[in-house]
């Protein structure tokens, strides 16, 4: 007992003195998610200051493909030391209510941050001639099928959006999944769907050159990066809430030195006066919660998600 003893403290001193001297090499962030949307946008603003914070790179390294799984399946299955990062949105939750038998498990992963938060709207393509939710709706109900919106893939917050809000809104409208974010929206922009939900970091540009217009917020409150906007109940359209968060994660394994290193670092980004002013900005708000808080989050979403697909009968197609 005392030689088990003694080679557990060993361990334990190793790990802590690992932990103290982390990162020693380049760190990937790993995101399912294609350049130039919103993940891939507070991924890079996160990458970069947690380099100038460390003295290490934190290299950004997009995996698209399978609604954000291949990416996710690849960080569960790295070596559990740090150096491969899986940066996220809410479709990670998602996934786990959305797919009957997903590559990976909650289990897999050490929550460790999340970064920041922003909101989905409804945008609608310029060329629609709905001005308003009402118009949309009262469009889409005289001839079903006719309308198509984008999602960054299946199991993505717009998808699951997109379908609660035709649940709410007795609505049949097509899905048309693209590889990312960025695709979608430059689908919506050239007119080839007409609708979409997308976050304010990716569209917020559009919507003031007027290449979209945006007619409703799928959250509790306006953003103040387009007051003008209504949320969903003030349109008219009761029980379209879709959280929308970007956060760190590591695998299931990673020394709790680590997790706790990298967390307190990702809130030291997030409310850096820069980067919280370029957050705001964009329409995000940073967060920089502790492991356990995002534990708790995950937990909760996974759990209302499960209800969602289930009532929807929202698939991934």
């Amino acid at each position: 007992m005392t030689r088990l003893a003694a080679l557990l403290l060993a361990c334990l001193l190793a790990g802590t003195a690992f932990a103290q001297s982390y990162p020693v090499r380049p760190v990937r962030i790993v995101i399912g998610f294609t350049p130039g949307g919103g993940v891939d946008i507070n991924a890079r603003l996160l990458a970069a200051r947690l380099s100038e914070q460390t003295g290490q790179q934190f290299v950004v390294e997009n995996k698209p493909g399978a609604g954000t799984n291949i990416a996710n399946e690849y960080v569960a299955k790295s070596t559990p030391d740090g150096y491969t990062l899986l940066f996220n949105s809410a479709a990670f939750a998602i996934n786990l209510a959305l797919y009957k038998n997903p590559p990976y498990a909650l289990r897999d992963f050490a929550p460790v941050s999340v970064f920041s938060e922003s909101v989905n709207l409804l945008v609608v393509s310029a060329s629609l001639p709905a001005r308003n939710l009402k118009e949309l709706v009262a469009m889409a109900r005289e001839k079903p099928g006719s309308l198509n919106y984008s999602s960054a893939g299946a199991g993505t917050s717009q998808h699951m959006a997109a379908e609660l809000f035709k649940l709410r809104t007795g609505t049949n409208i097509v899905h048309v999944p693209y590889k990312g974010s960025a695709p979608a929206l430059t689908a919506l922009i050239a007119g080839e769907v007409q609708l979409s939900f997308s976050n304010t970091v990716a569209i917020n540009q559009h919507v003031k050159s007027g290449r979209l217009r945006a007619l409703a917020v799928a959250g509790p409150k306006r953003t103040e990066v387009l007051p003008d906007v209504p949320t969903m109940k003030e349109a008219g359209v009761e029980g379209v809430e879709v959280p929308l968060w970007f956060g760190l994660l590591a695998p299931a394994g990673t020394p709790r030195e680590i997790v706790q290193l990298l967390a307190a670092n990702v809130a030291k980004a997030a409310h850096s006066p820069d980067l919280r002013h370029k957050l705001v900005d964009q329409g995000a708000d940073p967060v920089g919660n502790t492991p356990e808080q995002f534990q708790r989050q995950l937990d909760r979403e996974v759990a209302s998600w499960l209800e969602v697909v289930k009532v929807s009968g929202a698939k991934a197609d």
